[in-house]
């Protein structure tokens, strides 16, 4: 499925699973693609460097033993007293940026343009030559959508055939797929979306998440490497926190879990692991006093992952779902390593950020090409509004139980796509007043509140009650 793209010109090399493949062509079979990602590690990592230098802080140190003390007495409660040395370097903190200006520049060079048919593929501000679906193909792949079929989200009260509500009869189908452990059969019925009652332990099924000792023990074995040493994207994010979680009205309260899960995640060297069907390659640093000698290269940070502006809103919705800071940390770890990493780095994947942005464009182009050639001459090209939205699966911008029945269908189809329909959805819901609109920054007024937004009336309207 990862593999459906074509490139025009793109020199064909063996299939990712080809025994001749090379490593980098199994994590990314573009060229141009792995370039890109490259290019764009390159830049990230000047920018830590850069602030290492201007805060006049190692990129990793040891803790003295009074500050490990007062983290570990503190640690269930960082959010209302971070480390004083964090607090003061706070201000000075950038955070790093996940930028669509990346997307809007990549080209193919291999690819001739005037070989396009039509000129509605020169409107978007993406440009390369990924095959994504058409609105045809997007029905048949989310055909579990489609109106006939009962939703949880949207038909809650509607009556199956055995004569109880929708939601007592897929709880019915959740609690005896639980009692099974069927993961599979988990997966499936997710397409419908999961009782609130039995999400967390459906989607800890689906992502084979485990609670297990050994689990708990690795949890304690992260902690004690964050209370033992200080890390400078420990920096990144408590910045991050304090800009995005702390001050949303739904996720404000879960603070000092989404320090706790954070923290040990960019200690965690399992998640090193995914770079291998990943297209983007973990940073790597001299330790210290060693710059230059190749023996003293370490991954930094450990986990091979710098957050980024937003990055804690992976993590903030799942706070709903799991009390116990293990549990969450172990879902949140599955969700990243076989989604979210995929909305921050630059590759030809379907579910990646720029196929989502593709898809989403040409979405918007075939369903109501009139608007989008209005906010295309205005300057307030979709893709500049809707690219927060996908890069962060619209954690921050849906209400939290709308969000959580978007990301259950992720899970129930195993892929990101949905949140490119859900996107372009939004700007035909509003599409009566954005024809009205003459500038970007009305544009965004528009459709900028969300939060009373219905998932799943808008997705199945978008895709099935809509005339193309």
């Amino acid at each position: 499925k990862d593999r459906r793209h074509a490139a025009a010109g793109e020199r064909v090399l063996p299939p990712p699973g080809h025994p001749a493949a090379s490593p980098e062509h199994a994590k990314e079979p573009l060229a141009y693609m792995r370039e890109a990602q490259a290019g764009w590690e390159r830049r990230i990592l000047k920018s830590l460097n850069s602030m290492s230098t201007e805060l006049g802080v190692p990129l990793a140190r040891k803790r003295p033993a009074p500050e490990q003390k007062e983290l570990s007495n503190k640690w269930n409660e960082m959010g209302t007293d971070e480390p004083g040395h964090l607090y003061l370097q706070g201000g000075r903190v950038h955070p790093v940026l996940c930028s669509s200006q990346v997307l809007i520049s990549l080209r193919n060079p291999n690819h001739d343009r005037s070989e396009e048919v039509g000129a509605q593929s020169q409107w978007g501000l993406i440009q390369v030559p990924l095959n994504v679906q058409d609105v045809a193909q997007m029905r048949e792949a989310f055909a579990d959508l489609a109106l006939n079929i009962g939703q949880l989200g949207i038909d809650d009260h509607t009556h199956v055939p055995a004569g109880m509500e929708l939601s007592d009869f897929l709880f019915h189908q959740h609690f005896y797929t639980l009692t099974t452990q069927d993961s599979a059969a988990a997966q499936q019925y997710s397409r419908q979306g999961c009782p609130t009652g039995l999400r967390a332990e459906l989607w800890a099924l689906i992502l084979n998440s485990t609670n297990e000792p050994e689990d708990i023990l690795n949890y304690d074995q992260l902690k004690a490497g964050v209370i033992q040493y200080d890390l400078l994207v420990d920096n990144l994010i408590y910045k991050d926190v304090k800009l995005t979680a702390s001050n949303d009205d739904y996720y404000f309260v879960f603070e000092d879990f989404l320090y706790q899960v954070l923290l040990c995640f960019s200690r965690d060297t399992t998640v090193l692991e995914h770079f291998s069907y990943n297209s983007a390659t973990p940073p790597k640093s001299y330790i210290q006093g060693k710059a230059g000698e190749e023996d003293y290269v370490v991954v930094y940070p450990p986990n091979g992952v710098i957050p980024f502006h937003g990055f804690s809103m992976y993590v903030a919705p799942l706070c709903f779902l799991y009390n116990e800071p293990c549990k969450l940390y172990s879902v949140f770890k599955e969700m990243y390593i076989r989604y979210f990493f995929r909305l921050h780095s630059i590759s030809s994947s379907p579910s990646g950020i720029v196929s989502l942005c593709l898809q989403f464009e040409r979405l918007l182009q075939t369903h109501l090409p009139q608007l989008f050639y209005h906010l295309r001459e205005i300057g307030a090209q979709p893709l500049r509004i809707a690219f927060k939205w996908m890069v962060r699966a619209f954690s921050g911008y849906l209400s939290t139980d709308q969000l959580l029945l978007l990301w259950d269908r992720i899970l129930g189809y195993d892929s990101l796509e949905i949140v490119a329909v859900l996107a372009a959805a939004v700007f035909a819901f509003r599409a009566e007043n954005l024809m009205e609109v003459t500038s970007l920054s009305s544009a965004e007024a528009v459709l900028a509140d969300l939060s009373t937004l219905k998932v799943m009336p808008l997705l199945q309207i978008f895709l099935f009650a809509t005339v193309i």
